[in-house]
């Protein structure tokens, strides 16, 4: 149904990057203006709600569509104010999860106050998908010294339990290159694991890292999401350069959600990358899974450069510990 509905969607939208893509699950661009790191949720009426990093004047622009398939700018801002930590500047990479209770939490990062431009983790409460949500006076997590925090993701597991994932933004700190981190001696930019109270804000412990850049990767990993499906823990991520064509989309595996965690290898991965066989997709990075490991957003750049990335969105299926688009 859903590969029927991208079909038909794709005679609406604007070919922004010269041709639109159906294959193998995947369609789009879906929204063709800047709309990067995005992330999605269904709503408690049946909406689809996408959010993106900070764009056009909005800490976190929404979207929303009644399928899937068919997506529209809403104009709102989802996060008009952000939490008194920060300065309001670089809101990135916003994650939305519906709590056991119903409510919804959003995960963002956004500059700390006074830390040189480094990032922290909040996160913020909405008894709506679409917001507005409020945020939480303190930060989730900081990790300043090892060059900040971002890209969170929220997780609820099959057992109740909340989650939340997020990057140590080591190359913030490298020593140049390739993402400030392609210069020895190369910076950690490890993926975290925290666990939550069933709030979605009140950490349980401390958190584990669960994944780290190899040499493989290039200078880091970044872009966490994490879902189970089958018993198996699927957690996605991007390596190398955003703004570069080895920017990609690969994923792990574990049986436990602590780990530990095995990077998927060739043929199987990297799940997304430039060209072949997705001759039209440009330095795709930034997945979102949802609940039950079937819908996901990614971006992908316009052109060859990172300015403007765009959304597509696609379905996967996963077989044992080998994901596939559909």
């Amino acid at each position: 149904m859903l590969s029927t509905l991208l079909a038909s969607s794709l005679l609406l939208l604007p070919l922004a990057s010269g041709v639109a893509i159906e294959k193998r699950g995947i369609a789009g661009p879906v929204i063709a203006s800047n709309f990067p790191d995005p992330s999605f949720v269904k709503g408690l009426d049946g909406t689809w709600y996408a959010f993106s990093t900070n764009s056009g004047g909005k800490h976190v622009p929404v979207a929303n569509s009644p399928d899937f398939a068919t997506w529209t700018l809403t104009g709102q801002d989802a996060l008009p104010t952000v939490g008194a930590w920060s300065t309001g500047g670089d809101v990135w990479a916003p994650d939305v999860i519906q709590r056991p209770d119903g409510q919804f939490v959003m995960y963002y990062s956004a500059d700390q106050d006074g830390n040189g431009g480094k990032h922290c983790i909040g996160a913020a409460v909405s008894s709506t998908a679409h917001g507005p949500y409020t945020p939480e006076p303190t930060a989730l997590s900081c990790n300043t010294a090892q060059g900040g925090a971002i890209d969170p993701a929220g997780f609820v597991d099959t057992d109740g339990t909340v989650w939340v994932v997020w990057k140590i933004d080591g190359n913030s700190i490298g020593h140049g290159g390739n993402c400030n981190n392609g210069v020895a001696p190369i910076v950690s930019t490890p993926i975290m694991l925290q666990q939550l109270e069933a709030d979605g804000i009140t950490p349980i412990g401390s958190p584990v890292q669960i994944l780290d850049r190899s040499d493989a990767d290039g200078p880091l990993v970044e872009a966490p999401s994490l879902v189970k499906v089958n018993g198996v823990y699927v957690l996605f991520f991007s390596s190398n350069c955003y703004s570069g064509a080895l920017y990609d989309t690969s994923y792990a595996t574990a049986d436990n959600i602590k780990g530990p965690y095995t990077k998927a290898q060739a043929p199987d991965a990297p799940l997304l990358q430039t060209g072949t066989p997705y001759a039209q997709l440009y330095s795709p990075g930034g997945l979102d899974v949802g609940p039950g490991g079937v819908n996901v957003v990614f971006h992908a750049d316009l052109g060859t450069t990172a300015d403007t990335r765009q959304m597509y969105v696609g379905q996967i299926s996963v077989t044992g510990k080998t994901v596939h688009f559909t």
